[in-house]
């Protein structure tokens, strides 16, 4: 079993033989596959690098005891699989310290977030973990979570509340307030956390509202690592690899980029020295990563649930397919976006190609396509948004919004079934299976206005681009990707 003892015997495998073990500086919050393969890795180079008390205590918010357990057991280690056209890496990662599950683990992470050495609390929550009202950016009051924390301030469970509870601490204490950092794709990320939080706090505490308002930063980050869900392969992987076994190894590509507005007044690694890009502004960078990359996956992720292909790479090597989304990047979302002009769109569109095409990353378009509810907004319809206000074609933009419809009837085109994961499931799917036609599943599905702005739904033109998208979907998605893939 993976643990500290088998370390020696694992130096080829490691980023360096030498290492001092961190004292625990940073809180991460929602310790899932993407943070182990991307901040947790800069952040053990960086210390490598510029040695500094940046080890890393995670938490999961759901419970899940199996995977505290699991890097719990093998001293927080694991093993990064990086899988590319050239073959397997495996490294082990040391910058884990402690790995905490809520609500058992409660009162040690609230020792931890009254520690002044820890400086940055981090976030891989997913959209629907920030408790948003998709319509105001304030915390959502209606959330039975929520409702929870505001009654109850001393037993929180979401984001908003966990994080008030925290700086209440630490302010009546005289403590610093430590830095937080979101590396969820979110547009805006930090000041969409920075919203929920302080609007959650002035319900609860006015005055802690103004000191968080005051004193703490809320960074903004472009993150962008294709992490898949671990495997028993992966796992086969990294024991033929390292010689013992890894519980909770996590596969992912080689390619990856993090992009940090630098305000950190606490403190913080040197991720620059591994390879982050420390900025004043990162809104181009993430609103050019939301709609070229991620609106794309979930474009595809549709398209192949109804179409009946497995991964990403496999929807890619389908010609027609990997066309329509060539000519949706080209045509409907590179011209949306103003960027620095060292970033080259046309450059980054088929390096994200090439990278979909890896064949050795087995990204399942199942897992992509969770939560379109939450991600539907920032990555596609934004876009729409901004073609419509510039008198421009939405056509293929307009398929993937219709796929989305259509893939929440639960029915692929052969009549196979499939799960819907979303936070609005029940209210989609009731929806998409009382809508007979084309016009009705449309019309149903843009009135839910926790995913489409009044204005937005209201618009004639995209109701017209989606009817005429989700008739051609119900006559069998190949013939739908063929066609708009072809258009001009």
């Amino acid at each position: 079993m993976l643990s500290r003892s088998s370390l020696s015997a694992l130096e080829a495998h490691c980023l360096s033989s030498e290492w001092r073990v961190p004292a625990i500086g940073i809180v991460h919050l929602g310790i899932g596959n993407f943070h182990r393969a991307h901040e947790a890795l800069y952040t053990e180079e960086a210390m490598l690098a510029q040695p500094g008390d940046w080890g890393i205590c995670g938490v999961t918010l759901q419970g899940d005891v199996s995977k505290r357990d699991a890097l719990m057991t093998q001293d927080g280690l694991y093993s990064v699989v990086e899988r590319g056209p050239d073959g397997v890496r495996v490294t082990v990662v040391r910058a884990l310290r402690e790995v905490l599950a809520m609500p058992f683990g409660r009162a040690r992470l609230f020792e931890r977030f009254a520690d002044e050495r820890v400086r940055i609390v981090s976030l891989t929550v997913t959209e629907k973990g920030y408790c948003r009202d998709p319509q105001t950016g304030d915390a959502d009051f209606t959330h039975s979570g929520v409702a929870h924390d505001l009654a109850h301030p001393d037993e929180p469970s979401t984001v908003p509340g966990i994080l008030c509870a925290a700086f209440k601490a630490r302010r009546d204490a005289g403590t610093p307030p430590f830095t937080v950092l979101s590396c969820d794709n979110l547009s805006h990320n930090g000041e969409a956390l920075r919203q929920a939080v302080c609007s959650f706090a002035r319900r609860l505490d006015p005055a802690l509202a103004m000191w968080i308002e005051t004193h703490v930063a809320f960074p903004s980050t472009m993150v962008d690592r294709i992490v898949p869900a671990t495997t028993d392969a992966d796992r086969a992987a990294a024991q033929a690899a390292l010689g013992v076994r890894d519980e909770a190894p996590v596969p992912c590509e080689p390619f990856r980029q993090w992009v940090i507005e630098d305000r950190f007044p606490a403190g913080r690694p040197a991720w620059e020295t591994a390879g982050a890009q420390l900025v004043d502004d990162v809104a181009p960078f993430e609103i050019a990563k939301l709609r070229m990359l991620n609106a794309t996956h979930s474009t595809l992720a549709y398209l192949s649930m109804l179409a009946g292909f497995e991964t990403i790479s496999d929807a890619v090597g389908h010609a027609p397919l990997a066309s329509l989304i060539h000519a949706m990047m080209t045509r409907e979302i590179a011209p949306t976006l103003d960027v620095p002009p060292s970033f080259d769109l046309g450059t980054y569109r088929d390096a994200l190609l090439a990278r979909y095409a890896n064949p050795a990353l087995k990204h399942r378009c199942a897992q992509i396509a969770m939560d379109g509810s939450q991600k539907m907004p920032p990555r596609i319809l934004s876009t729409i948004q901004a073609r419509l206000d510039a008198g421009q074609p939405i056509e293929r933009l307009a398929l993937a919004v219709a796929a989305w419809f259509t893939f929440l009837r639960g029915r692929a085109d052969d009549g196979s079934r499939y799960a819907i994961s979303d936070p609005l499931a029940e209210r989609l799917t009731n929806a998409a299976d009382n809508a007979g036609t084309p016009d009705s599943l449309v019309d149903a599905l843009l009135a839910v206005s926790d995913v489409f702005p009044a204005s937005l739904a209201r618009n004639p033109a995209l109701r017209e681009a989606l009817v005429r998208a989700a008739t051609k979907l119900q006559n069998g998605s190949l013939a739908a990707i063929d066609e708009y893939a072809r258009m001009d």
